[in-house]
């Protein structure tokens, strides 16, 4: 059974309401005939009835299973814009902007879906930037109480692979924060384990990822990641976490025991934290492409509840894999 296979029974063992907006997208409609036919999550389509019904028909997609909300006729719509005023009245919004972005941005509708407890998450991102996709979220949901900051995260799953959890890694922040100070890199770090803990089900072994190792370089860069080393492991005691580390020395062992010898996560690391997003988008893509790894992302951490964004080049099933971990972290979500 593959890793996602994996996930999917878990969120078939207690059945999230995903919502997916952007339904003038044929691989949205595609990933929803899939996910209703495997039953591992209740999907909601918005848009015109008519008009999702009609394109799913021309794809050759089943979607009768889902709810279809069309934000110009549902009766929910007034509430929602009564309470997208209300959050957003001290940056000016008024009753008509409201109903203007409600009616015509699906991506807020979805959100807004979420913020008033009508789904349980989002998943977008299929024909809109990380940033459109985000901005909702952050203006509506607002960040998780005790969160420094949203990340954002790829789960790597590479295949025949000795290395992390049999294969199973967490590549952070590689689709949201550019270039994170320490502070705000040792708040990845740690949200990035907690992350991998839910996921994956395995003890998170976090490596802060640069150029040097244990001192190899001297480099304002390499000490910005000391420092973020230094924060993280105060800020998080029980946590194994380690660095900074040349990529080989996290997680071949080999390698690890031979440039830090003594550490409990050289050679061990499956959560791989990147100095900044050019690292970090540079690495998610190179493991996939040339690696023949799956990649699930960008996974948002630190939303209040779990909206998840994807990559403009993702297939259908990349966004059924996406749903069942957002799935899966709606659940955790209920805790």
């Amino acid at each position: 059974m593959g890793f996602i296979d994996i996930l999917k029974d878990k969120a078939r063992s207690s059945m999230k309401t995903i919502v997916l907006p952007e339904t003038e997208d044929m691989r949205t409609l595609e990933a929803t005939d899939k996910i209703l036919k495997e039953g591992f999550a209740k999907v909601i389509l918005v848009g015109n009835v008519e008009a999702v019904q009609a394109k799913a028909a021309e794809g050759g997609f089943d979607i009768a299973g889902a709810e279809i909300v069309d934000p110009a006729t549902s009766p929910k719509t007034a509430a929602y814009i009564d309470k997208f005023v209300e959050l957003r009245s001290k940056k000016g919004m008024t009753p008509e902007k409201a109903e203007e972005i409600l009616l015509n941005q699906y991506l807020y509708y979805g959100v807004m879906m979420v913020k008033m407890g009508d789904a349980d998450g989002m998943v977008s991102g299929a024909c809109h930037s990380t940033a459109d996709t985000l901005r909702p979220c952050l203006q509506i949901l607002k960040t998780k109480p005790g969160t420094k900051l949203v990340s954002a995260f790829f789960l790597i799953i590479v295949p025949d692979c000795e290395y992390g959890a049999n294969g199973a890694f967490v590549f952070a922040d590689s689709g949201l924060v550019q270039d994170p100070n320490p502070e705000e890199l040792a708040a990845i770090a740690a949200s990035s384990a907690e992350s991998f803990k839910l996921l994956v089900g395995e003890e998170p072994i976090v490596a802060m990822l640069s150029h040097s190792t244990k001192g190899s370089a001297k480099h304002a860069l390499v000490d910005k990641v000391v420092e973020a080393t230094n924060i993280a492991k105060a800020e998080n005691p029980d946590l194994k976490l380690d660095g900074e580390f040349q990529l080989d020395a996290a997680i071949v062992p080999s390698v690890g025991a031979s440039k830090a010898p003594g550490s409990p996560v050289a050679g061990k690391a499956n959560v791989l934290v990147f100095p900044n997003l050019d690292a970090g988008n540079i690495g998610y893509k190179l493991a996939q492409r040339l690696g023949k790894a799956e990649a699930y992302g960008p996974v948002t951490q630190g939303i209040a509840a779990p909206v998840n964004d994807l990559s403009r080049g993702c297939s259908a099933d990349d966004i059924v894999g996406v749903v069942a971990i957002t799935s899966v972290q709606c659940q955790a979500a209920d805790k």
